[in-house]
């Protein structure tokens, strides 16, 4: 057997630029690079082998472990999971910011790749600095604490581990059932030890993604079901997008007329404007799709993880006999909500769907419904999108602006606060893949970083983070890394002084508003009521060297959105929003942990609301 002597970090590096991937006949490398912030458990050993690598993979250089992680999310998740970048760091506390980055891909389905430096194998030198110590077990490292959010994860202990660890982590990242976060632990001592390493370890590898194909039994067993239905609704999920399935569910849905509802993942496969397409489904969704949901007898959940959002806490389908049909490539989500379930590439299974169904004849028994509920819908949307306010702008006005300045093919990035339940219910896209949503995990944090993965996943399109003030301030380390990496971000910030999508549900459930504006301290009440904190953040932009402006009426944000399109540098827009300004919900109710027992007696009121809907929910 041939073998090469390598150190493990440098035999690590050879690897990663030799993996590739093939879906649907093309292939691609499927490592395109390294985030890493050195510490020195990580610059020496594995550093060394990224400084002398004269191959393909190019090192990045992240300002936030978290950050440049959610950076290499967003690159995945727009490279529809086939192209990934690594997040390298040192022991300690640099590894543990990547824990939530790491929930937040195990969570999506997102392939993240991280190789966070650890302890001495040895344990020559210990304690190390930046070492965690566990008195009840000397192996247990800060490391340990990833595993709950892996979807694997290992320690290389001797240099030779590495060929069966990431072997292992490829198996999972190119897995589209099983992806999520994969971690490989590095001891900072074995990063440098040399091993005689098999030249077929290096050797190009091709990670085949094939489409599952769903069994006969399966699709007839489907089929039959829909039959028996007379108003069935389709739930779009992620999945579609993945399985660039889009074609195939629009053409579906077309030929036995049947709705369409998007998750948050799954919006944007179908354009907004076609004639199924009711939009947004469930807590964050509009009138349209849960109007209908609410009738359906059946529902066809294709390649979602049907979470509380989506159905509405599981309350959502009021239907004496509504059943669930599920198709996905996961088990795990296809059983949910006791579904009968296609586990199959939805590309795959909804063309084997329509070839049974065709020849049943089938069609759903829908009237005017459909048209009639999109019809209000849009109404709906195009009223807020004008509403107009002499105090100030309006969030929802800011986004008709927006919708109306940005280019169709531009990219739009989100994950939490009150903007997801806006843009899901408002946002109109005619694109696939111009709608980045984050929302298994809503991480604040997400946006800023995240926009610079999809920038350099599609460096040709213009991207725009959509992220609240709170948020922003949490994480958004990697606007500077845009800057250095001349890839052009747009942050559009929406400053409402505080947490308001949270002020809301603690003000719907009779709480006043506690902790959750952005106000100084009273001396009087000794609590956060008194004026607002005024932060100028188009400054602080300024000041990382991207360009920036301070809106405060449509006029002024139609001409900054104008002078961003033109501008070569990542920019800033600072919103200044009037708060409470966002959308309500729509035929729809989410569950919450509202107190048994309060004094308060709007609380109290708020608690019997729950139990009565509870009774209206379903309990699997």
């Amino acid at each position: 057997m041939k073998t090469i002597r390598l150190t493990m970090g440098q035999a690590l590096l050879r690897f990663l630029d030799n993996q590739y991937v093939e879906f649907d006949g093309l292939e691609n490398k499927f490592v395109k690079g390294v985030f890493t912030i050195f510490g020195h458990g990580i610059v020496v050993g594995f550093g060394e082998a990224l400084e002398r690598y004269q191959g393909d993979i190019i090192a990045y250089q992240g300002k936030n472990e978290q950050g440049m992680a959610h950076a290499a999310i967003g690159y995945a998740k727009q490279k529809n999971r086939r192209e990934i970048i690594a997040c390298t760091s040192s022991i300690g506390p640099g590894a543990l910011n990547m824990i939530t980055a790491a929930g937040t891909a195990t969570v999506n389905r997102i392939p993240l790749l991280l190789l966070p430096g650890d302890t001495f194998a040895c344990r020559q030198p210990d304690p190390v600095l930046q070492q965690l110590e566990n008195p009840t077990s000397i192996s247990i490292t800060a490391n340990d604490a990833f595993k709950p959010v892996s979807r694997y994860w290992d320690r290389v202990v001797r240099p030779e581990q590495l060929m069966t660890a990431m072997i292992n982590a490829m198996r999972v990242l190119t897995d589209p059932a099983d992806t999520g976060a994969v971690t490989i632990c590095l001891p900072q001592d074995v990063e440098g030890e040399a091993y005689e390493y098999p030249v077929e370890f290096f050797a190009k590898r091709v990670h085949h993604i094939i489409r599952r194909i769903a069994s006969q039994g399966e699709i007839e067993r489907a089929a039959a079901a829909i039959i028996t239905k007379k108003k069935p609704i389709i739930i779009c999920g992620g999945g579609v997008v993945y399985s660039e399935a889009g074609k195939q569910l629009s053409d579906f849905a077309e030929k036995f007329g049947i709705p369409i509802g998007e998750t948050q993942a799954g919006k944007g496969a179908i354009s907004w404007n076609h004639a199924l397409n009711l939009g947004g489904i469930g807590v964050t969704g509009g009138y349209a799709a849960n109007k209908i949901a609410a009738q359906a007898d059946l529902v066809i959940a294709v390649g979602t993880r049907l979470s509380d959002f989506t159905t509405a806490s599981k309350w959502l389908f009021q239907h004496a006999d509504v059943e669930f049909l599920s198709i996905n490539v996961n088990s795990f989500d296809a059983y949910k909500m006791n579904s009968m379930t296609v586990i199959a590439d939805a590309k795959e299974a909804l063309q084997a769907l329509t070839v049974v169904l065709e020849k049943a004849g089938y069609q759903s028994q829908y009237t005017d419904e459909i048209s009639r509920e999109k019809a209000v819908w849009d109404e709906e949307v195009d009223q807020l999108f004008a509403a107009e306010s002499a105090q100030g702008i309006s969030q929802t006005r800011a986004l008709g602006e927006i919708a109306k300045q940005v280019d169709q093919d531009a990219v739009i990035v989100g994950s939490s606060g009150s903007l997801p339940g806006d843009l899901q219910r408002l946002w109109r896209p005619v694109h696939p893949k111009t709608y980045h949503m984050e929302y298994g995990f809503s991480c604040m944090g997400y946006e800023v970083n995240a926009a610079l993965g999809v920038k350099m996943a599609e460096p040709q399109k213009e991207v725009y983070a959509m992220v609240g003030d709170g948020s922003f301030q949490m994480l958004h380390s990697e606007l500077v890394t845009s800057i250095q990496e001349g890839c052009k971000i747009n942050v559009l910030l929406f400053d409402n002084c505080g947490f308001g999508c949270i002020e809301n549900l603690q003000n719907s459930q009779g709480i006043p508003s506690f902790c959750t504006q952005t106000k100084f301290r009273d001396p009087q009440t000794g609590r956060l009521t008194g004026k607002n904190v005024p932060v100028d953040y188009a400054k602080c932009a300024r000041g990382y060297g991207a360009e920036a402006y301070t809106v405060t009426t449509v006029k002024e944000l139609a001409a900054a959105l104008e002078s961003a399109k033109k501008a070569v540098v990542s920019t800033l827009i600072d919103i200044k929003v009037l708060p409470k300004t966002m959308t309500g919900g729509y035929e729809s109710w989410w569950r919450v942990g509202v107190p048994e027992v309060s004094e308060n007696s709007q609380v109290m009121k708020a608690y019997g609301q729950l139990v009565k809907e509870v009774g209206k929910a379903k309990k699997f």
